[in-house]
């Protein structure tokens, strides 16, 4: 018994080693984890980049209506309206959006506007642009001049090096124009 003993004390006191394989897993777990963040980084700071660079066209497009509010700021309001032989007619300009886009981001046209990495990989596509001028009824004070501009972004998921599925973003903003004086 004694021998008996002694055999199970040795295999049961010799754990040289036995966290080898808890140390790979935790590895292994981390990696995992941090692939996972990164990617959600890289979604999130994709996204915000595009946001940005479409309140920047909507910005423009209601900087480049200035023209056709003048007269109506003149007059106390904010409306897109010229004078013409009988009285104003509405104008309004809509901008080229998918053109400030593509400068500003880098863009090129295929199938939509998409940017590719220096490897040619797609990094996303935007698509299915609305831009929507919302003028002011002519001589209502107290209304606001505003422009919504909408996309939809398409960037795709990738883990591991592999693409595994693509997330669809809707985007959408509102630019206003307000009269300072």
């Amino acid at each position: 018994m004694r021998k008996h003993d002694q055999r199970v004390r040795k295999l049961l006191g010799g754990q040289e080693g036995s966290m080898a394989p808890l140390a790979v897993a935790a590895a292994i777990a981390m990696l995992i984890i941090i692939l996972g963040v990164s990617e959600y980084m890289r979604l999130v700071i994709t996204a915000a980049g595009v946001k940005d660079a479409l309140e920047s066209a909507a910005i423009a497009v209601v900087n480049d209506n200035y023209n056709e509010v003048y007269h109506g700021v003149r007059e106390g309001y904010a409306a897109g309206y010229e004078p013409n032989d009988t009285g104003f007619m509405e104008s309004l300009d809509y901008g080229d959006v998918y053109g400030r886009m593509c400068s500003l981001l880098g863009l090129e046209e295929e199938d939509g506007c998409v940017r590719r990495n220096t490897a040619g990989r797609l990094e996303y596509r935007i698509k299915n642009l609305t831009v929507n001028v919302h003028n002011t009824a002519l001589a209502s004070p107290g209304g606001t001049y505003y422009v919504e501009a909408g996309l939809t972004i398409e960037i795709p998921v990738c883990f591991g090096g592999k693409i595994v599925s693509n997330l669809s973003i809707p985007l959408r903003v509102r630019a206003a124009y307000r009269e300072k004086f």
